[in-house]
């Protein structure tokens, strides 16, 4: 890509194959007559953003390209937004832009609806700004709501997304260009390298892992670090991929994992939600969502604490992906 790369270069492009166009057949779309009145659940700020979030997010990662039928996926998705889960968190490492494509072909009706929000993997500006050209395609639409560099590691590689070609250069450029409205960074691997990236770069938000086994040092380091500069925080592995779920030592459900999360001074937790009940089960413990007491919340880390230390050798480098024991944890 050419550094005269703009906006109006990549809506040309875009052309009438985007929602914003009006020629496009609704993929995936459900008749509104069929659909039940939206609903509504808790919003937070997204920090000093400007904007509310539902404090439930629907994960389009590997736990939604796990309904292998498409339509059943654009079911599943349908329902969350019904039910009021309307910030959607793809990526374009979800199956290699398959995610993207399936959120895609509901955004061409629902757009106006939804909190959209993708990830880019790429570390150099140029590789970044390609990438998300190829996102925005594929979810049919001229921007997004919050884009992030996707999956920051430890210091090296932070160190190639500063550099002088690296992809924090993208991320700023896409918030001028206004093919994003906010920019971030996600981690699960270290929450001191997060902390550190959080105290450089102008970000509007960011994503972590933040869960009751406080793997990684995103609650005690990055978590602040965030809050102090006011950024939206989106919380992600609140069930480590399901590995917190259970009964056995060191795991408990996915109510009191939800609500440790979600206790937390964040903006909204995401989730894959790989079965429709999931989808009502979630949105219901988000509507009734009651914050747990301190005493409860230092039980549960306690209770939880012994998974911390496979949870995060599990996380670092982790590719997110389906796991056959998902769906068992979970009812």
């Amino acid at each position: 890509m050419n550094n005269d790369f703009s906006r109006r270069q990549f809506l040309q492009k875009l052309g009438a194959g985007a929602a914003v166009g009006t020629g496009l057949p609704l993929l995936g779309a459900v008749d509104k007559s069929e659909r039940q009145p939206t609903a509504t659940l808790p919003h937070r700020d997204l920090g000093g953003n400007g904007v509310t979030v539902p404090i439930l997010a629907f994960g389009c990662g590997s736990r939604f390209l796990m309904y292998e039928d498409e339509d059943k996926a654009l079911e599943a998705l349908n329902r969350a937004i019904d039910l009021g889960i309307k910030y959607l968190d793809s990526a374009y490492a979800y199956g290699d832009g398959k995610s993207e494509t399936r959120v895609g072909k509901l955004m061409a009706s629902r757009r106006k609806e939804v909190f959209l929000a993708t990830k880019i993997p790429d570390r150099t500006r140029d590789a970044f700004m390609r990438r998300l050209e190829g996102s925005l395609k594929r979810l049919q639409t001229d921007h997004v709501d919050l884009v992030h560099i996707h999956s920051l590691g430890k210091e090296d590689d932070l160190a190639k997304i500063e550099a002088p070609d690296g992809a924090i250069h993208g991320l700023l450029e896409a918030r001028e260009q206004k093919m994003a409205h906010f920019i971030g960074m996600t981690s699960h691997t270290d929450g001191r390298v997060m902390a550190q990236a959080i105290e450089r770069h102008p970000l509007n938000c960011v994503q972590m892992a933040l869960n009751a086994s406080q793997n990684g040092h995103f609650e005690e380091v990055a978590l602040p670090a965030a809050n102090r500069k006011k950024l939206g925080v989106i919380a992600m592995k609140v069930t480590g991929q399901e590995f917190l779920l259970g009964d056995a030592a060191g795991k408990t459900n996915i109510d009191m994992l939800l609500r440790y999360s979600l206790s937390l001074p964040v903006s909204t937790a995401v989730i894959g939600m790989p079965h429709l009940d999931f989808i009502s089960h979630n949105a219901e413990l988000a509507r009734s969502f009651s914050p747990l007491a301190p005493n409860e919340a230092e039980k549960l880390r306690r209770d939880v604490g012994a998974s911390r230390q496979e949870l995060e050798h599990r996380l670092t480098g982790h590719l997110d992906g389906p796991t056959i024991e998902c769906q068992a944890l979970w009812v």
